[in-house]
């Protein structure tokens, strides 16, 4: 039996007119279109090859023993359509036959062959040395015009190119079975890195915002308590006390949107982290890529209102993130930068990695930074989390967009 259990392996339609089943592990076992080819042309050619056999020895056959050869000729040729599922039993069968039977030579090549492919070790040496009695009893039963050596030698020469090409064919399978599992595991740790960054994103933002919100909301329930056990108060008392609470409703909803921040952890000495980077630090931004030798054309747009904390920061994350990403993947492109902003689309920030050519190809064909592809999932989280939304991929033209949209917050 197969000693290769093949795994289910998904494949585009046209690849199944060239993979075997086994390739395929198809559900019961079913042929492919390339096994039905396969095993008609392999039919053939056993058929042939067997008749070539029996036309040179025809000679050597007496009274029933031409139609006996036919016959077990043809018994051996059938079970060739077995050969899969039980290579060393068929090999064993055809071996066997072929001792007597001229015809079945041909199916004894072919059976040989695909047990070379399916069958461990151990059946394998087996199965030679069933050929080496073949190779040296045949030119007995059936000797022939030449000499018994010359025949015995040209056998043994045959079965090792047989045995030796199925050989080189499971070796090739082989290969591409392992390559398969490696890209099978590969991508299995790619979704479990990316499930474990979103966990890690989620625990971050959960964390920031019991931090940031706790002090606003206990600020809220202090007022309102104070409004729910002083009916006695005063208007002015009254409406101050309303104004706090709007005041720190108002500040607790724009924190609730800055919760796209990622969480940061204070420094080992306890000194606190420096404020939050807003719209106006991009340029130093794409000062200090262009410091380190990145060619970025810049384009921000100043707008004509104060933006919001939040907008900011998240604008200028993003255009961290590309140009982060135009270091690590695209050494030597140029890049472009777009903010623009508008009451009607919001804020857009655009960060575009060229495709490289020339020189700048040579360069990116070169060492570049490992990456984990954890940055772009933290960064569509923020933008989400703002109202947002993240594109990026490849355009047309080959170059790499990323592109985010953050709604206009007031």
């Amino acid at each position: 039996m197969d000693e290769h259990v093949e795994q289910p392996l998904s494949v585009p339609r046209w690849q199944r007119l060239v993979l075997p089943s086994s390739m395929l592990a198809e559900p019961g076992g079913r042929r492919s279109a390339r096994d039905w080819v396969v095993d008609l042309m392999l039919f053939a050619l056993a058929l042939g090859i067997g008749a070539v056999v029996l036309v040179e020895t025809w000679s050597d056959h007496h009274g029933v023993t031409p139609a006996m050869d036919i016959v077990l000729g043809a018994i051996a040729a059938v079970s060739l359509w077995w050969r899969r599922r039980y290579p060393a039993e068929v090999a064993v069968l055809c071996g066997v036959l072929s001792l007597v039977s001229a015809l079945a030579n041909g199916p004894a090549a072919v059976a040989f062959f695909n047990a070379a492919i399916r069958t461990s070790g151990r059946t394998l040496v087996g199965l030679i040395g069933l050929a080496l009695l073949n190779t040296a009893v045949f030119p007995l039963i059936y000797p022939g015009k030449d000499a018994y050596l010359p025949q015995v030698l040209i056998g043994i020469l045959v079965m090792a190119v047989i045995i030796g090409w199925g050989l080189f064919v499971r070796a090739q399978r082989d290969l591409v079975r392992s390559l398969r599992e490696r890209a099978e595991r590969l991508q299995a740790e790619q979704r479990l890195k990316v499930e474990q960054a979103r966990e890690a994103e989620r625990l971050r933002i959960a964390r920031e915002m019991h931090d940031v919100l706790a002090h606003r909301v206990s600020l809220l329930s202090l007022h309102a308590g104070a409004l729910e056990f002083r009916p006695d108060a005063s208007p002015e008392e009254i409406a101050e006390a309303a104004g706090v609470i709007r005041g720190t409703a108002h500040a607790a909803l724009e924190d609730l949107r800055g919760v796209v921040g990622v969480l940061r952890e204070g420094g080992e000495d306890g000194t606190p982290e420096p404020p939050q980077p807003t719209l106006e630090q991009i340029p130093e931004l794409v000062e200090e890529s262009r410091a380190a030798g990145m060619r970025v054309r810049s384009s921000i747009a100043t707008p004509a209102v104060p933006l919001p904390a939040a907008m900011g920061r998240t604008a200028y994350r993003v255009v961290q993130e590309g140009l982060t990403n135009a270091r690590k993947h695209a050494p030597g492109a140029a890049v472009d930068v777009a903010v623009s902003t508008s009451r009607d689309e919001g804020m857009i920030v655009e960060v575009v990695s060229r495709r490289p050519v020339g020189v700048a190809a040579a360069v990116q064909g070169g060492d570049r930074l490992p990456g984990a592809g954890t940055g772009l999932i933290g960064l569509a989280e923020r933008v989400a989390l703002a109202g947002g939304e993240l594109r990026h991929g490849p355009d047309g033209t080959g170059d790499f967009v990323l592109r985010a949209t953050i709604p206009w917050v007031a």
